[in-house]
C-alpha cells in the first residue's frame, strides 16, 4: 500500500512548500500502474503507484520525461519526484487538465514530434535501461542500428517469448528473420530522440489544445520506429501524418520497415498479454521474409 503521508512529505520537500492534500482521487492510469490525483486547493499532482520493486521503472520514466522536456519541442508532464514507502513505489508529476483537439492540434502534434526527432545522439540506445509497459527494455548504446534492433529489440523479445513458452514455429521464423533482416533496414537513420511507446493512448491535448505525450519508453533510434507505432493501433489522423511529412519526410521503403518495427510491439504484447498475439507475430515475420 502507498503511504500517502510519505508522498505528501516528499512533495513538500521537493517543492519547498508544505503540502497537505485531501484523500487521493483515482484517475485512469492504464493497465500497468494505479494512478491518482492528489490535491490541496489549487495545487494538484498526478501520482502513479505500483509495488516497491517498480521504483526503478518510475525513476527511468521520470528521466525519460526530462530528456524529452529538454528538447523544448512537444509538451510532456513535468516529473517532480519518485520514491518508495513501505510496500509501494510512486512517481509524482504535474497534473495536466486535459481537453480535446481537432485537426489543427493533430497537425501541431505532428510538427512537434518531428522537431523532437531532430534531437539526436551519437549512438542508438540510451544511457540506462527502462521498460515498455512492464517489460524490461535494454538500451545499451550501439553505433550500428541494425545490430541494436536485432539484439536489443527483436532478439530480446523473441528470447523472452521462448522463456514464456512460445517456441516452435515462432522461434523458427524468428531465427530466419534475425539472420536475414539487415537487408530490410535499407536506409541510414540518425539516432533520434524517441518517446518509444507512442500509441494513441499516450498522446493527449491540454485545455489550450496543446499536444502532450506521456508514459514514455525513451531511447534514441530510427524515427520511423516511432511513426510505425503510431500507425499500429490508429488514433493519430491524416492531419498528424501530413504535418510530420511536411516537416521531415520519411525515406523510401518505410512501408516495409514499418512492419519490421511494429513486430517489436506485437511481440511485446504477446509477452505481456498472451497467445492472442501469436498468430499476428508469425504472419508479420512471414511477410517480412518474403521481402528479403
Amino acid at each position: 500500500m502507498t503511504d500517502w503521508n510519505a508522498v505528501a512529505a516528499h512533495i513538500s520537500e521537493f517543492t519547498g512548500a508544505p503540502f497537505s492534500p485531501a484523500a487521493p482521487r483515482s484517475v485512469g492510469g492504464g493497465c500497468i500502474n494505479t494512478a491518482v490525483k492528489l490535491s490541496e486547493g489549487s495545487r494538484s499532482y498526478f501520482v502513479k503507484t505500483n509495488h516497491a520493486g517498480r521504483l526503478g521503472m518510475f525513476e527511468a520514466e521520470a528521466e525519460g520525461l526530462r530528456e524529452m522536456a529538454d528538447s523544448a519541442t512537444i509538451r510532456v508532464p513535468r516529473p517532480l519526484c519518485a520514491g518508495a514507502s513501505g510496500s509501494g513505489a510512486y512517481l509524482v508529476m504535474e497534473y495536466v487538465d486535459m481537453g480535446r483537439s481537432g485537426a489543427d492540434g493533430a497537425a501541431l502534434a505532428g510538427r512537434r514530434l518531428a522537431g523532437m526527432h531532430r534531437h539526436t545522439s551519437d549512438r542508438f540506445g540510451w544511457h540506462r535501461d527502462n521498460t515498455i509497459g512492464s517489460t524490461p527494455q535494454p538500451n545499451d548504446p550501439l553505433e550500428d542500428w541494425v545490430q541494436f534492433w536485432r539484439d536489443h529489440r527483436l532478439g530480446f523479445q523473441l528470447r523472452l517469448a521462448a522463456r514464456n513458452g512460445y517456441g516452435g514455429r515462432l522461434q523458427t521464423l524468428g531465427e530466419r528473420l534475425l539472420d536475414t533482416f539487415p537487408a530490410l533496414i535499407d536506409h541510414a537513420p540518425q539516432p533520434s530522440l524517441l518517446h518509444g511507446d507512442l500509441w494513441g493512448g499516450n498522446l493527449g491535448y491540454d485545455v489550450q489544445g496543446e499536444p502532450i505525450i506521456y508514459d514514455p519508453a525513451v531511447y534514441y533510434g530510427d524515427r520511423e520506429a516511432e511513426l510505425a507505432m503510431t500507425e499500429l493501433f490508429g488514433g493519430f489522423g491524416s492531419a498528424f501524418y501530413a504535418a510530420y511529412e511536411e516537416a521531415w519526410p520519411t525515406d523510401v521503403g518505410y512501408g516495409t520497415r514499418k512492419t519490421l518495427y511494429n513486430l517489436y510491439h506485437i511481440l511485446n504484447h504477446l509477452n505481456l498479454f498472451g497467445s492472442g498475439y501469436l498468430g499476428q507475430a508469425e504472419s508479420m515475420i512471414e511477410r517480412l521474409l518474403v521481402e528479403v
